[in-house]
């Protein structure tokens, strides 16, 4: 499976609980002009809490939740950790280079590593791929405990690392143990905010009377969201054309549906519906298909193009601070986390040592 520089998107779940993740994705590069050489983010639930990043030398702190739960020894731990990170990496596109045959040019080098938890369960998920320019190298399959190699080049660190078996113990320990415990450590620090439910506006709009009608659902959070057609209560696939969740400037989220009605008969519109689930709603937002709440004026419409506009943009500030390079593919109290500050704290220090210097 190829790592992409996307945020991951959950379905709504069902009866066993909500799903929450914990990751990381570290970043490096070389040849990129005016850019870190050195990137790494944190996220919980999709929501960026930390950052580093090679001018800086500074881990930092993405919400004012996150300021708050932890002290200054805290921040100093996790920049001393990921400065090893960042001089470890810089050292792994010197030998991929060597291994790929390569001199100059750009060169990328990623880790994204975390889990993902369910509420109500000990179900735990871990996950562990490191790509090289746009491509898989290597990822650890926790169920068999072996690393995978999909290109000859990895196959020297595969054996290596499969070989290793006190890293490879530690590996399985952090994503299943450590990660969702420091995970579910930050959403209790983060809770206000990112255990919180916000409920959408959802409008039906259409650019013209021949245009495909689209479902747009605004304002929701959390990301973990499903917008589907229905006709006489059936999902549509076809004629539909669903987009990805999008982020909005204040945090929230965005997500249309298009429907094509040009086969559809004017006397069968009541039959179809959009429907719009979220995550911690009990209910559905149904809106029939009707033409009279249908938004058609040209500011309804420019305010949709707007408003995507800006989801864009931000996206894609989002995946450049991420990724480092779009070029891979692939909340309580301060006593909450300080209380565990210093070297104590750090669940970096437990993840990353294995699997780091590529060999």
């Amino acid at each position: 499976m190829k790592i992409f520089l996307l945020l991951l998107l959950l379905g709504v779940n069902g009866a066993a609980g909500v799903t929450h993740s914990m990751k990381y994705f570290k970043t490096a590069s070389s040849g990129i002009p005016n850019f870190p050489e050195f990137v790494s983010v944190g996220l919980v639930d999709e929501v960026e809490f930390v950052h580093y990043d090679s001018n800086t030398k500074r881990a930092e702190p993405k919400q004012d939740w996150m300021k708050e739960a932890v002290d200054q020894q805290y921040w100093d731990t996790q920049s001393e950790i990921v400065l090893r990170q960042q001089q470890t990496f810089k050292g792994n596109i010197d030998i991929l280079k060597q291994r790929f045959n390569q001199t100059g040019g750009v060169h990328i080098v990623q880790v994204m590593y975390g889990c993902e938890w369910t509420e109500g369960t000990k179900e735990v998920k871990g996950f562990w791929q490191e790509g090289y320019d746009g491509e898989d190298f290597i990822s650890f399959d926790l169920n068999t405990q072996t690393w995978i190699a999909p290109t000859a080049e990895a196959v020297i660190t595969k054996n290596k690392w499969d070989n290793n078996k006190a890293e490879i113990a530690q590996a399985k320990n952090y994503l299943t143990e450590i990660c969702p415990q420091w995970g579910k450590k930050y959403l209790q620090a983060g809770r206000s905010s990112l255990m919180r439910t916000d409920r959408p506006s959802v409008s039906l709009l259409q650019k013209s009377s021949s245009s495909p009608v689209s479902c747009f659902a605004t304002g929701f959070y959390p990301n973990k969201a499903v917008l589907v057609w229905r006709k006489d209560g059936d999902d549509l696939h076809d004629n539909v054309e669903e987009g990805e969740i999008l982020p909005n400037p204040d945090g929230t989220f965005q997500k249309s549906s298009d429907l094509d009605l040009s086969s559809v008969r004017p006397e069968d519109w009541g039959k179809y519906e959009c429907v719009f689930q979220l995550d911690g709603l009990k209910d559905d937002i149904i809106t029939k298909l009707d033409q009279s709440v249908i938004r058609s004026n040209s500011d309804d419409v420019d305010a949709l193009t707007v408003s995507i506009i800006i989801a864009l943009v931000l996206l894609a500030v989002v995946l450049s601070t991420i990724a480092g390079f779009i070029f891979i593919k692939w909340r309580k109290g301060k006593t909450t986390l300080s209380t565990l500050s210093g070297s104590d704290t750090s669940e970096l220090s437990a993840a990353l040592n294995p699997a780091l210097q590529i060999q």
